[in-house]
């Protein structure tokens, strides 16, 4: 037996704001895996604050039609579909559901959608390769302390120097 025409209604309300917050969207074909496995994906994902969403395809592109953005995605969306809705970590979300998959070799990633732009699985694999939100913030504060040490350095070199120069001139009259 179906939900009600209300009960339809709240899920693609709640579709409609869970996807306001989302950066991406991943679909992936669920055919075979169990209520567990399931639960183990949303366990993966939840460190990047990523929602796994398992909903009927219809409600779904009921959700999306008024989003011109996820729209993309539509084709997508036959048979067995979940829907990875990532809110933060883009790399961090992709690097947790290819864990999953290499667990279970069950499910398989249909494609994603970010910026309104259609990502194929190569396209996704590519963005998992990218480093972390953190690791990048590293590396851009590494960068900047190294041109603050060199410019403190430099700095500090001239003044050295100038009383080099004067000493050798002092010296050289001395003498």
């Amino acid at each position: 037996m179906g939900r009600s025409l209300a009960g339809k209604q709240v899920v693609v309300k709640t579709l409609e704001s869970e996807l306001a917050e989302a950066q991406m969207i991943l679909v992936v074909d669920y055919t075979g895996l169990t209520v567990a496995e399931i639960t183990n994906l949303r366990r993966k994902l939840r460190p990047s604050n990523t929602l796994c969403k398992v909903t009927k395809n219809t409600l779904m592109k009921r959700a999306i039609s008024d989003q011109a953005q996820w729209q993309p995605i539509e084709p997508f969306l036959k048979g067995a579909s979940a829907c990875l809705l990532v809110k933060e970590d883009i790399a961090g979300a992709i690097k947790a559901y290819q864990a999953f998959q290499k667990e279970t070799k069950k499910s398989e990633l249909r494609g994603g959608v970010l910026d309104g732009k259609v990502l194929t699985p190569d396209e996704i694999k590519a963005i998992a390769d990218l480093p972390s939100k953190e690791v990048l913030i590293g590396q851009i504060a590494g960068a900047i302390n190294g041109v603050a040490t060199k410019l403190a350095f430099g700095i500090k070199e001239i003044p050295q120097s100038l009383a080099r120069a004067i000493q050798a001139i002092n010296d050289k009259e001395a003498a």
